[in-house]
């Protein structure tokens, strides 16, 4: 269980107030609502990347507090809306990087990468730069070097909207079996309501800084 409890975030007149909320163990928890909402500020208190000021916020995942734990200690993976790939690095370059913050020894690494390139189809542009990468290629990359140390908990914030139509689909289908198969507990942060189709688990609504509804997916 994944349970977050008496978190407060106050922003001059905003103010973020969730008294309670579970991630799921397994499939997709999705938080989504209009752009002012709370989203964002939500998803970078779980992060370590705002400040709990008061202090009283508590999120008890598998009997551990992980609001008491500093960012890298809290072993979360990431995909940003704009992916934060190092641009001069290559593909393999990127993954390791993550991999080499997660302290992974070389072995486990090797085979972990192995298994990534296999499974996200990045074979043919190991070397390439990610610069040079197209717009799926990269997504990939940013789920391999998210995946790559087994994190708690994946999140993905609006990971398919700088793709076109066409590669949302697979895209999602793509994530969708990544997560069943690394079987990791994932937040998605989405406007897409088509998002919300295509996976299996809960939608929470925020509004004006509260969850207000929450829904099954699927």
């Amino acid at each position: 269980m994944s349970l977050i409890t008496n978190l407060k975030i106050k922003k001059g007149e905003f103010e973020l107030n969730v008294p309670q909320w579970e991630i799921l163990d397994h499939g997709v928890t999705a938080l989504c609502g209009p752009s002012g909402s709370g989203k964002t500020t939500l998803f970078r208190t779980l992060l370590g990347l705002e400040p709990d000021r008061l202090g009283e916020f508590s999120w008890v995942h598998d009997g551990i507090d992980l609001a008491r734990l500093s960012p890298p200690e809290r072993q979360l993976g990431v995909v940003f809306q704009n992916l934060e790939l190092f641009p001069h690095m290559s593909c393999l370059e990127n993954i390791e990087f993550a991999a080499r913050a997660r302290k992974m020894e070389s072995k486990v690494f090797r085979d972990r990468m192995e298994h990534m390139i296999t499974k996200l189809g990045l074979a043919g542009c190991r070397k390439t730069k990610a610069s040079q990468l197209s717009g799926g290629e990269k997504q990939r990359v940013a789920l391999a070097r998210a995946l790559i140390g087994k994190p708690r908990i994946l999140f993905l914030d609006e990971p398919f909207s700088a793709l076109d139509a066409d590669l949302r689909a697979e895209s999602r289908n793509l994530v969708q079996s990544m997560i069943e198969s690394e079987k990791v507990p994932t937040v998605l942060i989405t406007h897409d309501e088509q998002d919300l189709l295509s996976f299996k688990g809960k939608k929470s609504h925020i509004l004006n800084g509260q969850i207000v509804s929450e829904i099954a997916m699927n």
